[in-house]
């Protein structure tokens, strides 16, 4: 059987077993038969096709300048097919088995400027107790880099304020110890003096550090509509959350020099790979350090 016959047969097969959509056997064919045309012009087919021949192939796609996500749903059609042609015994082993998708780039995450977080944290009424917590709320995730989740779970009894630090529990209740800062240390201080008594009142106690107005502790939902109200109020139109604020925290310290490693322990990354995503700032940082400060950059 020719490679176009043998490719419209695994086309009928995902069909009629699989009942994948028109448009992804289309895709599908299109892939497979360019490289049937890439193995033709090597003198090789599907039956014959060698792990070298596939290497060669997968060069030519990442030479063309394609996405990682075109070539590794290139790869997958080409996978699939040679997994069927040893199945059917067309084919006595698979020259694709050790062929690597690219990696996918993770997308970079959304951050706020320095300058929306000055306005973001700017933007709640100090004369309310509900504008206190917010304050105090903001500053503590901008100044931490905590999850929203853990900012929500901290009681009382997990704020040291003469040493200035939380005991966060995070994921898989991992402990670890996170710094505060004066500036949020100190709203944390009026909120605890000036609000939250005023929002506990006739109310059961709760070990919760950060309460809503009828003494419960807050939640994540009712936080990113408070996020969300502050940022209408300081001018700041795009979509923000309190996960951005944590991309900020660690964007920002990554960009006036903090060590991805630091920032891994600040964030309670298991794995600094996790903190990678990071590098971007930090390599463009180093850019405008080399810049400026290379003898022969050119601006010296």
């Amino acid at each position: 059987m020719s490679d176009l016959g043998h490719i419209g047969a695994f086309l009928d097969e995902l069909l009629v077993e699989h009942g994948l959509a028109r448009n992804t056997l289309e895709a599908y064919r299109q892939d497979l038969e360019s490289l049937a045309g890439f193995l033709a012009a090597r003198g090789q087919g599907l039956e014959r096709a060698e792990p070298e021949d596939l290497a060669c192939w997968l060069e030519a796609l990442h030479g063309q300048g394609l996405a990682a996500t075109s070539v590794a749903r290139k790869l997958s059609a080409v996978k699939r097919l040679f997994r069927h042609l040893v199945e059917r015994a067309i084919r006595p082993s698979d020259p694709a088995r050790l062929l690597q998708a690219p990696k996918r780039r993770r997308p970079l995450p959304k951050v706020l400027s320095e300058q929306e977080v000055n306005d973001l944290l700017a933007a709640p009424d100090l004369s309310t107790p509900l504008g206190l917590r917010d304050a105090a709320m903001l500053e503590t995730l901008y100044a931490t880099g905590m999850r929203v989740s853990e900012l929500v779970q901290i009681g009382t009894q997990d704020l040291n304020s003469e040493q200035g630090f939380f005991r966060v529990v995070g994921k898989g209740d991992k402990e670890r110890i996170t710094l505060i800062g004066t500036r949020a240390l100190g709203m944390i201080d009026r909120y605890l003096q000036l609000a939250r008594p005023v929002l506990m009142q006739g109310c059961k106690p709760t070990p919760a550090l950060f309460v809503t107005a009828r003494g419960a502790a807050m939640t994540r939902q009712n936080f990113w509509y408070a996020i969300r109200r502050h940022a209408a109020l300081a001018g700041i139109m795009r979509e923000i959350s309190p996960h951005g604020l944590r991309h900020s925290f660690a964007t920002h310290l990554v960009k006036h020099g903090a060590d991805l490693r630091a920032v891994q322990m600040l964030l309670g990354h298991a794995d600094v790979a996790t903190t990678e995503i990071y590098t971007h700032v930090a390599n463009d940082r180093l850019k405008q350090v080399h810049a400026r400060f290379h003898p022969r950059s050119g601006h010296g």
